[in-house]
């Protein structure tokens, strides 16, 4: 009867640390990367300003490449939301 007690406990911690896994990933990671999704799709359709002065495109002012912690951006714009993005420089 011992043994059966002893797999029977264990069972429970290890269905409550699968609960436990679950609510960290679905919480704190899924977020980050359901953003990072998103933020890549959005750049994979605009229209970027990499070179080297401003430009107006649609009314909207876009920098050329910024550098932030060491990583280059170019200003973006998605067609339909006059809001500029930051899209990682790939030239």
């Amino acid at each position: 009867m011992k043994e059966a007690t002893g797999e029977l406990n264990m069972t429970i911690v290890v269905a409550i640390s699968i609960g436990v896994l679950a609510t960290f990933f679905f919480t704190v990671l899924w977020p980050l990367l359901r953003g990072n999704f998103r933020a890549e799709a959005n750049c994979s359709k605009a229209t970027c300003n990499c070179g080297t002065e401003a430009k107006r495109i649609n009314g909207v002012v876009l920098d050329p490449i910024h550098v932030i912690d060491g990583n280059k951006f170019c200003s973006c714009y998605v067609e339909g939301n006059n809001e500029p993005i930051s899209c990682v420089y790939r030239g």
